[in-house]
Formats: C-alpha cells, sequence, structure tokens
C-alpha cells in the first residue's frame, strides 16, 4: 500500500455530502429555464436521465478503483498504473480542467445571486462581454469570494466537510419543499411543449451533463482522507450519482409544472421565479439562498478534488514539486489550493457569458478523462485480476467498454459539427489554453523526472 500523508477523518455523511454537494451547485437555479427552452420539458428531463444513465456506468467503473487503489488524486492512480505517465498526465490534467471549471463558475455564479438578493452591485462599470456589462463591485464580490473559499481550504478538509454537509441538508430541505409545493400547485398544461427540436434539442442539453453531474469523482481525489471500509467509499460513490439524477430529474419537472413559455423569457433565475409562484417573495428569497448554498457546497467541493488531483501530479513528478507541499499543520495541498483559488479569481473579470463557456469547455475535459478511467478500467480488470476490489462491478468487461463507448459518445458532442459543438473562439479559447498551460508545466518537470 502506498504511504499517505494525509489525516483519515471523512464520514460516510460527510463524503456523501461532498459528492452530491458537488453535482448540485448553482446550475440547476439558472440554467433550468434553458434546459427546457432547448428540449421541452420531457425532453430536458430524458436528457438528464440519458446523461445520468451514462455516469452511472461510468461510476460503476470509479466505484470498483476507487475501492481497489484508495489514493489521492483518484484518476491519475488508475490512468498511471494502466496506461503509463504521459496517458496519466492527460487524463489528470483534463479532469483538473472540469474542477477549475466548477470553482470558477462558482465565482462567477456568486456575484450573479447576490445582485438578486441584494441588487445594487453594478457599480463602476468596467466594459462589456458579449453583450453583459461588467462592474467593478460585481467582480470584486467574486474574487472576494475566491480568497475566501481558497483560505477556508487550506486550513484543512475537516473544517471544508462540516460546512458541506450543513449546507447540503439545508438544499436537501428546499429542494423537497419546492418539489412538493410543485406538485400541488403546478398544472400540467404548463409542461407544453413537452418536446423541443427533437434529437438536437436533447442533445443541447446532453451536453451539459457531464459538466452537471461532475463531481461523483471528487469522492476517489479525497480517498487518503475518507475513513471507510473501501467497499463503502464505491458504495457512496454509486449513491451520490443516483441522488444526482433524481435531483436534476425532479427540478426540472418542479419548474416545469409552474411556469409557462412567458414566463421562461422573462426571468434568469426559473427556479426561484417559480418557487415565488408558490410560496410567494418568500420562496424566491429562499430558492436563491438555496442556489447560494450550492454555489458553496460546489466551491467547496470542487477545491477539495481539483487540488488533490494536482497534488497527485506533483507528488508523482508531473508538476512542479511545489504543488506536492502540505500545510504543516492543517495537512492540506496549500499550493494546489492557491493555484485553483487564482485561477478562478480571473472568472468574474469575463461577466456572466463566461458561465456558458466554462460549462461547455470544461465538459469537455471531464468526459475525456472519464473515457481514460474506462480504459485503465478495462486494462485492469485484464492485467490485474486478482488486485483486491472491494467493491466489484459485475459484467465488469461489458461496464467497462460501455464506459468508454459512451463517453467517447459525449466528447464527438463537443466537436464541429455537432449541434452542440464548442463555440470558436471563446470556449475552444479556454480548451487550448488548458491544454497549452499544461503542456508547459508538464515539460518543465522534465529534468525532475530524470533525476
Amino acid at each position: 500500500m502506498q504511504e499517505t500523508k494525509f489525516v483519515r477523518v471523512l464520514t460516510r455523511r460527510e463524503v456523501l455530502a461532498l459528492a452530491f454537494g458537488a453535482m448540485v451547485g448553482w446550475s440547476w437555479v439558472v440554467l433550468s429555464a434553458d434546459w427546457i427552452k432547448s428540449a421541452g420539458t420531457i425532453g430536458a428531463i430524458l436528457a438528464f436521465i440519458t446523461g445520468g444513465g451514462i455516469m452511472i456506468v461510468i461510476g460503476l467503473t470509479y466505484a470498483e478503483l476507487a475501492s481497489a487503489l484508495p489514493f489521492a488524486g483518484g484518476e491519475h492512480v488508475y490512468s498511471q498504473r494502466a496506461l503509463g505517465s504521459i496517458a496519466s498526465f492527460i487524463c489528470t490534467w483534463s479532469i483538473i480542467l472540469g474542477y477549475v471549471s466548477v470553482v470558477t463558475f462558482e465565482a462567477v455564479a456568486l456575484p450573479t445571486v447576490l445582485d438578486s438578493l441584494i441588487p445594487g452591485l453594478d457599480k463602476i462599470y468596467l466594459w462589456n462581454v458579449a453583450g453583459w456589462d461588467v462592474y467593478l463591485t460585481w467582480v470584486l464580490v467574486g474574487v472576494a469570494g475566491s480568497v475566501g473559499m481558497t483560505v477556508l481550504n487550506v486550513r484543512g478538509v475537516r473544517m471544508a466537510a462540516v460546512l458541506q454537509t450543513v449546507v447540503v441538508g439545508l438544499i436537501l430541505l428546499v429542494g423537497l419543499a419546492f418539489i412538493l409545493g410543485s406538485v400541488f400547485s403546478g398544472s400540467t398544461s404548463n409542461l407544453e411543449p413537452l418536446f423541443e427540436d427533437g434529437f438536437s434539442g436533447m442533445t443541447l442539453v446532453l451536453v451539459m451533463v457531464p459538466f452537471m453531474f461532475v463531481g461523483f469523482d471528487t469522492i476517489p481525489q479525497a480517498a487518503e482522507e475518507i475513513n471507510l471500509p473501501f467497499r463503502d467509499i464505491g458504495i457512496v460513490l454509486m449513491l451520490s450519482v443516483f441522488m444526482g439524477v433524481a435531483w436534476y430529474s425532479l427540478i426540472i419537472l418542479g419548474v416545469g409544472l409552474m411556469l409557462g413559455p412567458e414566463e421562461y423569457e422573462s426571468t434568469d433565475l426559473a427556479a426561484a421565479e417559480a418557487n415565488s409562484m408558490i410560496y410567494g417573495s418568500f420562496g424566491r428569497f429562499v430558492m436563491l439562498s438555496a442556489g447560494l448554498a450550492g454555489i458553496i457546497t460546489s466551491w467547496n467541493a470542487f477545491i477539495v478534488g481539483g487540488s488533490r488531483a494536482i497534488y497527485a501530479l506533483a507528488r508523482a513528478r508531473l508538476l512542479p514539486a511545489m504543488f506536492a507541499e502540505l500545510h504543516p499543520v492543517y495537512k492540506s495541498p496549500k499550493n494546489a489550493i492557491i493555484l485553483i483559488g487564482v485561477l478562478s479569481a480571473f472568472g468574474p473579470f469575463f461577466g456572466r457569458p463566461v458561465l456558458v463557456w466554462l460549462v461547455n469547455a470544461g465538459g469537455l475535459g471531464i468526459v475525456i478523462a472519464y473515457a481514460m478511467v474506462a480504459l485503465s478500467f478495462l486494462v485492469l480488470r485484464r492485467r490485474e485480476p486478482d488486485l483486491p476490489r472491494p467493491f466489484r462491478a459485475r459484467f465488469g468487461g461489458l461496464v467497462g467498454g460501455m464506459a468508454f463507448v459512451l463517453s467517447i459518445g459525449l466528447a464527438l458532442l463537443y466537436m464541429p459539427g455537432s449541434p452542440s459543438a464548442l463555440q470558436w473562439p471563446s470556449e475552444w479559447a479556454i480548451f487550448i489554453g488548458w491544454c497549452l498551460l499544461g503542456a508547459i508545466m508538464y515539460f518543465m518537470t522534465t529534468k525532475n523526472r530524470k533525476d
């Protein structure tokens, strides 16, 4: 077994809160109308169920590998053992793009939701990005959030986990109240159109699904800090995926029951508007507060996951050694956390349009990593059949093959020619820029690997 320098402190409840809180975030408040407008109410739900099914298959490969190789860095550990260092770097750097994209997304979402709760953040005009005016006060709120979450995580995973558990509990209570209220107060006539633009409409939603469901893979990233039997790590991971599928499907149904086409065009916060139709202005405030809580849980979880992935690459001498340093008191990968915090602080300078850019560019990185983990799963099943696997996926060859093919299929949705292809230059610039940054940092460590 590999020696760990981390402290195993995370309980079952905290691990589940880490993964589920990572998945829910803020997007369901601000993007649910876009999903329904793109695919129709039932079309959007089917897109999430389809995408969720894909995530469940992929999750099975993660669950088995996380229980067999419970070390910090998840994707890096699996792909290096199965495919070698270069493939491991590509795989892990790709998932880090997804994590950093989410963290940056939340740095932009924070001033967005606070502007709705406390109007008046639009002071001192800076510039216009893609038709959206950026203001200094708005930017400073996002930057301040980045600083605060960075400091919280430097102080250790235990403090972050306690915050995560409390906030996720509040989100679940608000979501339950909204779903029950929409069932009793909503109208099935609002669900029309059930489908919009057929398959093309569904692909526009499906392409966002990897970004919405990324989060269960934060469990393997923090595996060296989880105080559970290794088999249970896999079980909790799968439970978090099922909870994510149920959450997004039910939120879309609730919004669809409450709002008609005219409301979708007049609001940028569909879930909050829907809840206000059930519980009045207090309902809107509560839903926005839940969205704010989702920002915190997602932000928190992906700093945890991303920093451990960076730490793992640095520990393997695939990134500069400074990123493998642990805080002497809190035992957190402090430099890796600070790097993510600095990168996320740039997001608010691009205003709200960067939200969609991050979802799509980060999503491509995520599905590349998923494909390489599935391939690693297949290679290790063949090469190391006797490797202890406390959580063992049934029909491993079929599961691994399906996970690989489905991941490749998702990746093709981002390619030119697809209805949901990445946009040039904004989204491709994020992806290509990340690849260049990774190449520079990788070659900076070439000499260290030869020593």
